[in-house]
């Protein structure tokens, strides 16, 4: 019996460690009521009036104590030591789990959380980063200074409270993970997570949700990329590899590897490396980039075009014709960018922001 009494304390003990601290103050509610109303019938049952029952409950469980006019029988007696060591151990259980969520901020924790929550369902149109290690801070550290939206998905709960970006604390092989970061309205999700296994996994989950999710995917060996891309990621990174072939570049053509580094990474330069795609209905379809003036009007300088079927034109010839759904990667500033941009959504060869006048200048 000793044996069984001190296998049940250490599973308590247990529980408790790892119970949630709001799990406990709704037990300990709970528990506390069920003493309260056995208290109060119990007094009942023995003659005691509602009120006075209730009084004695109250007094009894909170230590405070009473004094009866009349002498208590020894029935009475014997159930008010029982309720007093039931229901003062109820008490300071309950008391003990209000404090413990109230001074080790577990409440602040849970209101920050719910806030999160409420941002995440307001988003759309945002990056999912599955795996907070070195590759995925990499990623969001350059989308964050790039102002695009991001959702970190991470099972280490310490790791991700002190995140500066929104965040779910989960396994990502989950599906109410995924959802919980807005996945069905995500745009992209990026599978930065440590084995090629769990990132598989994720592709294949993710790519079962939503067939119109851009994915990236990490790959640790040149032996998982195929199978990535057979899940369903469209596009498949091996930093190892990417790495080597970095210094490699280095080795050759140093400087042209800066000169690629300060725009795509520096934003304090004033050159950026952008692309844009030609929508459907825009004046620029058919039109040359002679004819379209695009480097005169934008000021950007298109190095290169690709095109649907997944080609690339580089060096362009001012004669190349632009065709819908072609992506004009190009060079310039910051202004000058944004007003390619514009120029290409605006369906007109004139100047962005101008009416379309209905004749094409030559």
């Amino acid at each position: 019996m000793a044996r069984c009494c001190l296998g049940a304390a250490r599973s308590w003990g247990k529980i408790a460690l790892v119970e949630n601290p709001f799990r406990r103050v709704r037990i300990g509610l709970i528990v506390l009521a069920f003493v309260m109303v056995a208290g109060t019938v119990g007094y009942l049952a023995l003659g005691a009036g509602l009120l006075d029952a209730i009084y004695r409950t109250v007094v009894t469980i909170t230590t405070v104590g009473f004094e009866s006019r009349r002498p208590l029988n020894a029935a009475t007696k014997g159930f008010t030591i029982v309720l007093i060591l039931v229901g003062v151990g109820t008490a300071l259980y309950t008391f003990s789990a209000v404090l413990e969520v109230l001074i080790e901020g577990h409440m602040r924790e849970r209101v920050r959380r719910h806030r999160m929550e409420r941002d995440i369902a307001a988003m759309s149109g945002h990056v999912v980063i599955c795996g907070w290690g070195r590759v995925g801070r990499a990623v969001a550290h350059f989308l964050s200074a790039s102002r695009c939206p991001i959702v970190i998905i991470d099972r280490n709960e310490e790791r991700v409270r002190a995140l500066p970006y929104p965040s779910v604390v989960g396994d990502v092989t989950d599906d109410q993970t995924l959802l919980a970061a807005g996945i069905e309205r995500a745009a992209t999700l990026v599978a930065a997570l440590d084995t090629d296994g769990d990132n598989l996994y994720v592709t294949v989950a993710c790519r079962s949700l939503r067939p119109d999710l851009q994915i990236i995917a990490r790959a640790r060996s040149e032996s998982s990329e195929p199978k990535l891309l057979r899940a369903g990621a469209d596009r498949v990174v091996n930093p190892q590899k990417l790495g080597g072939d970095r210094m490699a570049s280095f080795v050759t053509q140093p400087h042209v590897v800066d000169f690629i580094d300060v725009v795509m990474h520096d934003r304090t330069f004033e050159f950026r490396l952008e692309e844009q795609q030609v929508p459907a209905g825009s004046g620029l379809v058919g039109e040359s980039l002679r004819s379209a003036q695009v480097r005169d009007k934008t000021g950007a300088l298109v190095l290169a075009v690709r095109r649907a079927d997944g080609t690339f034109v580089t060096n362009p010839s001012p004669e190349l014709v632009i065709e819908e759904g072609d992506v004009l990667i190009s060079v310039g500033t910051a202004g000058q960018l944004k007003t390619l941009g514009e120029f290409v959504s605006v369906g007109s060869v004139g100047y962005p922001g101008q009416q379309r006048t209905g004749s094409r200048r030559g």
